[in-house]
């Protein structure tokens, strides 16, 4: 029987569709929200039912608790599930549902405001005798406050907003000379992230681990833990790959960090799915320090699913009906190991800025788990977080559970938008990595090596093109003609490719060189063209995107990183997203690597800075406006000696 016969989710994306999953094999009703950018998304489709709950922008539609309650009592929903992000650690959401008479799942509102506060967290984990990592955690804290209390704690140091997680408005601060910009940066971006800019600091632990632990309680007192996850593989504060369990615990460590966990859930009246997290030294695993704790499911919850069998999503709901946990601590066992990699929209080779764009082919591997919000034609937007999927691998061991994620991660074709898939499939075989000899900064040290466009790529290019040339013979273009073949050219990344079809194969002419050779294709690579963009995919060299132009096409197209003309040069905006600070105007004088305008997108902030000392020359970016991607921003002309 049910535990509720219908449900609605107060999310989107991937955890959307892994709640509707979990419903569906309960025979529960599951229904979505959708704001006006996700009307044809995956979660809406999918679901049973789907109700609009406004523009856009979160702010207006997912993080807007009045218009996920009146969906939920205009769909006659009996509870709410609200994922991770958005308002799922909002206690107005919660007690707008216990006025109502909605279910809401996940712990009371009360356990939420106090443990979602980090300031408020650190001093309930103080009262029940968990370490906590040094710093200062006063409430209201202003400008000067934040300043004194960096100075305080030393150098380095890290600010935090007091409300939120995952890494947004967190910043490290090294010198003095940081401590003001690092203040009026964090405060935005945990403004725009949580609508709170209240901000803590903390000494912050060089080469850390970051070990966290799932706990599970249900409102009869009782509360179990199944076991820690490792996520330590973090970038900008982000994580990237997770794992369960730990390979750096020992026993006795394991023990003492898991029953902190229990202790903690226990004092503050937990009840549901939540993550205690902690710092742990990287020579010391006993010396373990409370961080946060997240009262919501955790993006990584696939890894503690895998290795314990359980399915939190079915537990939350079983215990947000009031049954009982049916099983003790004694009855949660650890089978074999799990890793994670998170899929973002983010380009690795342009320092890992946000992408988005339309997908132009999603294929899952098979062999491993996929969450994924996404599928082919979808439009990815700026408007929300960068994360389109995650893909899971469990095997007996660790180094099998990374091989397995690596073959899977091959096996994932994602065309249209460029992504992290390949850096994860590289990070899968970094020595690091493999041995577990790593801390919170080891992606920032690793240098990732972006792959070059080589001969087979163009092979690969062309082939990919002579079937989408053209739907006539005599227009195609290509190489069929009578007589003997002739070659179909092409300007592929800036270079003159002449493509024979021989029989079954084809042979290359680069750049009027005499290398010619047959070419050997892989047998399993998937291609698609989007306007002068070659999208490639094959297991054995992973994605590439290829400029690719008939030799009468040569219109330049835009880059990234907006490159330098005559005597100018011209910023150009990377991503699409929202003109949040513009600190200059024409005429200004500006330093080498100053910031001249910031962009934000898929809610982080990005700083376009001078290459070197200038004037402002033209100022086309308006403060709070959209962008485009490739939009000319700031254009600035190089000082001379003179000036």
């Amino acid at each position: 029987m049910a535990v509720f016969d219908s449900v609605l989710i107060a999310n989107r994306g991937e955890i959307a569709m892994r709640i509707i999953g979990t419903l569906r094999r309960m025979g529960i009703r599951s229904i979505a929200v959708y704001s006006d950018a996700d009307a044809n998304a995956p979660h809406v489709r999918n679901a049973d039912a789907a109700v609009h709950i406004g523009p856009t922008t979160a702010r207006e539609s997912y993080l807007n608790p009045e218009r996920i309650l009146d969906a939920a009592l205009f769909s006659g929903a009996q509870a709410i599930h609200p994922g991770y992000g958005f308002l799922s650690e909002d206690p107005r959401l919660a007690r707008a549902c216990g006025e109502a008479g909605v279910t809401f799942i996940g712990p009371p509102a009360d356990v939420i405001a106090r443990m979602g506060d980090k300031i408020a967290a650190k001093q309930a984990a103080i009262a029940a005798g968990v370490p906590v990592v040094p710093g200062r955690h006063d409430v209201g804290m202003d400008d000067a406050a934040v300043a004194q209390a960096v100075l305080e704690v030393g150098f380095p140091a890290l600010l935090k907003p007091a409300a939120g997680g995952g890494g947004k408005g967190m910043r490290v601060i090294d010198e003095a000379e940081q401590i003001e910009q690092a203040i009026v940066s964090a405060r935005r971006e945990a403004r725009a992230s949580f609508g709170d800019d209240a901000l803590l600091v903390e000494h912050f632990v060089t080469r850390p681990r970051h070990i966290e632990v799932q706990v599970l309680a249900d409102a009869h007192g009782h509360v179990v833990h199944l076991g820690e996850r490792e996520c330590t593989l973090q970038r900008r504060h982000q994580k990237v790959i997770e794992e369960a369990p730990s390979a750096f615990l020992d026993d006795g460590a394991r023990t003492e960090l898991c029953a902190s966990a229990v202790r903690l859930a226990e004092a503050v009246g937990y009840v549901n799915a939540g993550t205690v997290e902690y710092v742990v030294p990287g020579d010391s695993p006993g010396d373990f320090a409370f961080l946060e704790m997240n009262t919501r499911l955790q993006v990584e919850h696939p890894v503690t699913e895998m290795v314990t069998g359980l399915d939190l999503v079915e537990w939350q709901l079983r215990v947000a009906a009031g049954e009982v946990l049916s099983f003790g601590q004694d009855g949660v066992t650890i089978d074999g190991h799990a890793v994670e990699g998170r899929v973002y929209a983010e380009d690795p080779s342009q320092d890992f800025m946000p992408t988005g764009g339309r997908v132009r082919r999603w294929q899952p591997a098979l062999g491993v788990r996929t969450d994924a919000g996404i599928e082919t034609g979808l439009e990815i937007s700026s408007a929300y977080d960068p994360m389109l999927a995650k893909v899971i691998a469990h095997a007996p061991t660790r180094q099998q559970a990374l091989a397995d994620l690596s073959e899977g991660l091959s096996r994932t074709v994602l065309l249209g938008v460029a992504s992290n898939i390949d850096y994860l499939r590289w990070l899968t075989n970094e020595d690091s990595v493999i041995s577990g000899a790593m801390d919170t900064g080891t992606l920032q040290r690793l240098a990732y090596p972006a792959p070059s466009v080589d001969a087979d790529i163009v092979a690969l290019t062309a082939s990919a093109l002579l079937p989408i040339a053209s739907d006539s013979t005599w227009h195609a273009g290509d190489s069929w003609r009578l007589g003997s073949p002739a070659p179909l050219r092409w300007q592929i990344d800036g270079r003159d490719v002449r493509v024979y079809v021989e029989g079954h194969g084809l042979r290359l002419d680069v750049d009027d060189t005499t290398r010619r050779r047959p070419v050997d294709l892989p047998s399993d690579f998937t291609a698609d063209l989007d306007d002068g963009t070659a999208w490639i995919h094959a297991p054995e060299f992973g994605h590439r995107e290829v400029d690719v132009r008939r030799p009468l096409d040569r219109t330049l197209r835009g880059r990234v990183d907006a490159g330098a003309a005559a005597g100018h040069w011209l910023a150009r905006s990377p991503m699409p997203g929202t003109v949040i600070d513009l600190p200059v105007q024409v005429g200004d004088m500006v330093a080498e690597g100053s910031p001249v305008v910031v962009i934000e997108a898929m809610k982080m902030e990005h700083a376009l800075r001078a290459p070197w000392r200038a004037r402002v020359a033209e100022v086309h970016a308006v403060l709070g406006n959209t962008v485009a991607r490739h939009d000319a921003l700031v254009a600035l002309e190089p000082l001379t000696e003179e000036d």
